[in-house]
């Protein structure tokens, strides 16, 4: 939906961006040149997607349309939730709210768009997402002559909020740490099939979840009333707090889409932490390029297993290492010139068919030292290579 610019303005409607844009300051960027142009830029001219548009994506986009941002592009493949409403004001006021919010809101599939965006934003509740996103960035870059091309390089300021703590970072593609590099950071997310839950419990965690999504619904062991008044209570607690986190962090992730649009100041560098469990407390540090990251360094990752390990191992080392963390990888090897496809589970005539390999060994799957296998992931627009190092 496209909105005319010029009957959203009044006088002194952007003073409080000139102000960052026409004047020095002992603290702007050393290259940094004020100009009455560059309020044009960011009215008219820069792009930015917003990924995610929950608790945290909501803010984002007050934000960056307060501080001049009008060509923003939106992305969220959820529905909104009913008890979500109380602090995603976008969905509960909608867009009649827009005299203060006004911005062209475009919702559609990434796949389907050829725009050229300057800067994304991400404010997503999936690692999956937040990988497959860095992925494409670095998909993007070109080189000449082995050398990067900076005009490819798209900015990733990425926030991430959890109950009472969050994080906000910058990445820049081929330049700084990718969300890969820095993987070890995010815990392995836990999902329980609810086939296991509802028919197999077998672990004290799946009995939880049994009866948190299946028993308690079922039999209200308190009583409806006395139920819904327990969950206010916890609601009304705990939900001002989120929210907070929430703010903090889509004023952190705006304020570094801010200095990347107007080169007004030092981005961050490049990785903040917030945290207020036990008071306030925030922390910055650089986060540092990691050589043999999956996602940004190019270079085949060695993957070392005897002749006697059997392909499972080496698909469960994919999915259990931290630093790769794969969801559901599929592995195939060229052999006698030919790619050959050893295991594909999302496939289901594919994963039957290749099932048995997962019992057989490297050595009966004629694989050998130095063999280059291809690993496709949903973590990852690209296929990451691996080069198998035979230990004996």
């Amino acid at each position: 939906m496209a909105v005319d610019g010029d009957s959203r303005d009044w006088d002194g409607r952007w003073n409080h961006v000139k102000k960052f844009l026409e004047r020095p300051g002992p603290f702007t960027h050393p290259d940094f040149e004020p100009s009455i142009e560059s309020l044009g830029f960011l009215l008219e001219t820069c792009k930015i997607l917003v990924i995610g548009a929950g608790g945290l994506g909501c803010e984002l986009l007050q934000n960056l349309a307060l501080s001049g941002f009008r060509h923003i592009h939106v992305v969220d493949m959820d529905t909104i939730d009913i008890s979500n409403l109380n602090r995603q004001f976008l969905f509960r006021f909608g867009l009649p709210f827009s005299p203060l919010l006004l911005c062209p809101l475009i919702f559609y599939f990434m796949m389907d768009s050829n725009l050229k965006f300057h800067i994304i934003v991400c404010g997503l509740d999936s690692i999956i997402a937040r990988r497959w996103m860095n992925g494409m960035l670095i998909s993007l870059l070109s080189y000449e002559d082995g050398v990067l091309d900076p005009s490819s390089i798209i900015p990733l300021i990425d926030g991430g909020t959890e109950g009472f703590k969050g994080n906000a970072r910058v990445i820049l593609p081929d330049m700084t740490a990718c969300i890969d590099c820095t993987l070890e950071l995010y815990p392995p997310q836990i999902h329980f099939p609810m086939c296991t839950i509802a028919s197999m419990p077998r672990l004290p965690e799946h009995c939880v979840e049994y009866v948190r999504m299946l028993q308690w619904p079922k039999d209200e062991p308190f009583g409806g009333t006395t139920m819904n008044n327990t969950t206010l209570c916890v609601v009304k607690r705990i939900i001002p707090a989120v929210a907070s986190t929430n703010a903090v962090i889509a004023a952190a992730c705006s304020t570094e889409v801010f200095k990347m649009a107007s080169s007004t100041y030092i981005p961050l560098n490049n990785y903040l932490v917030f945290n207020i469990v036990d008071g306030l407390y925030t922390y910055t540090f650089e986060a540092e390029r990691k050589e043999n990251c999956s996602a940004c360094s190019q270079v085949p990752q060695d993957l070392q297993f005897p002749p006697s390990a059997k392909l499972q191992e080496v698909l469960e080392y994919l999915t259990e290492n931290a630093s790769l963390q794969m969801k559901s990888p599929a592995i195939t090897a060229t052999l006698e010139g030919k790619n050959k496809t050893l295991y594909l589970q999302t496939i289901a005539s594919i994963e039957e068919r290749t099932r048995p390999n997962l019992c057989k060994t490297l050595k009966e799957l004629v694989l050998s030292d130095g063999q280059e296998l291809a690993v496709a992931d949903v973590t990852t627009p690209q296929t990451v290579l691996f080069k198998l190092k035979l230990t004996f």
